[in-house]
């Protein structure tokens, strides 16, 4: 006998929520029966013209929360954890206490949830514990690129003297104008200091992939520490989505949050962010001089490396960062429900191959 499909919800429809549409829709074990929006304008609109699907899904956009949550095994909570935390903690915890499975990447600090500050994990405990749902949190930056790639890399070497995980990325294309000028700063003074940067916030998102990663391998992190660099452009440039950013603003930026073992740096996650690729051509762009790259590197014997370019929505690696990342969290949902109810990491949770989803590409 055959398990019923798991009824799955898809909370927000921007970057991360469009390719949650479609990866619920591709897969044989799930079936979409609702979408949670916050803009007035996405109410009543159909998910299939939400996530860029190609056809009707008939499923229409909610902001009737309740409603939504009543008709879900799970939640793919896409709403941003960026500038609202303490109000993706209530949603998620929301959807928990429905009794729901949520996959999400909102909230950082559940990256690692051994180390997670009790304000954040105990309300999550709480809502597992009264509802029965469940909680996996992986990024999408994209979470795999940070946590289970490197860990599964790592079983290939004989010696390690370092692990380093990093994102490349021209922006040029992105269209997410609010965290691309404000949070990251692309386009703005160099006297701006940009919230995802400002001293201690990497180590926030960051932290509890560093010190995954040392849970794994068996070592104790001493501390973490970041290193920061930004540089500005030496021309105007223009973007096809998120307009012109001047010369002399914030054009690139490089940093790194390091976990220290033994005084050096063993384990690392590294960024190297432009707005256009002119920008600090000296630093690392990816192997083939596209838009995009995840590597993870392992400085050992053997040294190893993987670069993975992913594209989506016309050939955007921004996009399909976002889609991988997004796969990942899908994929668990099967895994997830047949597990106990819990708060899961990645070091819990399995990379699901993809069954029953392989299919033939069209004749030419």
């Amino acid at each position: 006998m055959t398990s019923p499909s798991v009824r799955a919800v898809v909370w927000g429809t921007g970057n991360v929520g469009r390719a949650a549409i479609r990866a619920i829709d591709a897969h044989p074990d799930l079936d979409l029966t609702g979408v949670i929006v916050h803009d007035p304008a996405k109410v009543g609109r159909d998910a299939g013209d939400l996530g860029d699907v190609g056809r009707t899904l008939g499923v229409s956009a909610t902001d009737d929360i309740s409603q939504a949550l009543a008709v879900a095994d799970a939640v793919v909570y896409a709403a941003s954890g960026d500038i609202r935390p303490e109000e993706a903690l209530t949603d998620i915890t929301r959807a928990i206490r429905a009794g729901a499975i949520v996959v999400s990447p909102s909230l950082y600090a559940l990256y690692d949830p051994t180390s997670a500050p009790p304000e954040l994990r105990d309300p999550v405990l709480a809502a597992i514990a009264d509802g029965g749902g469940s909680l996996f949190v992986s990024g999408i930056d994209p979470g795999w690129g940070n946590d289970i790639l490197p860990i599964l890399a790592s079983g290939l070497a004989s010696t390690i003297e370092q692990v380093r995980c990093q994102e490349i990325f021209d922006y040029t294309t992105y269209d997410q104008p609010d965290s691309v000028r404000y949070l990251i700063g692309m386009g703005q003074p160099m006297d701006y200091e940009p919230p995802m940067v400002a001293p201690s916030v990497p180590t926030m998102v960051w932290g509890g992939q560093i010190r995954l990663i040392a849970r794994a391998l068996g070592v104790d992190i001493d501390e973490i520490r970041e290193t920061l660099l930004r540089r500005p452009l030496e021309t105007t440039v223009d973007t096809e989505h998120m307009g012109t950013f001047d010369a002399g603003t914030q054009g690139a930026v490089r940093f790194e949050v390091q976990g220290i073992v033994g005084g050096e740096p063993l384990i690392v996650i590294e960024h190297v962010t432009r707005i256009h690729p002119s920008c600090a051509p000296d630093w690392p762009v990816p192997p083939d001089g596209g838009d995009g790259a995840h590597k993870v590197i392992i400085e050992g014997r053997p040294r190893i490396e993987i670069s993975v370019e992913a594209t989506d929505e016309g050939g955007n690696r921004a996009a399909g960062g976002n889609a991988t990342a997004v796969g990942r969290l899908v994929n668990a949902i099967g895994w997830l429900r047949e597990a106990r109810p819990g708060l899961y990491d990645a070091l819990d949770v399995p990379l699901v191959p993809a069954v029953g989803k392989l299919t033939r590409m069209a004749p030419a």
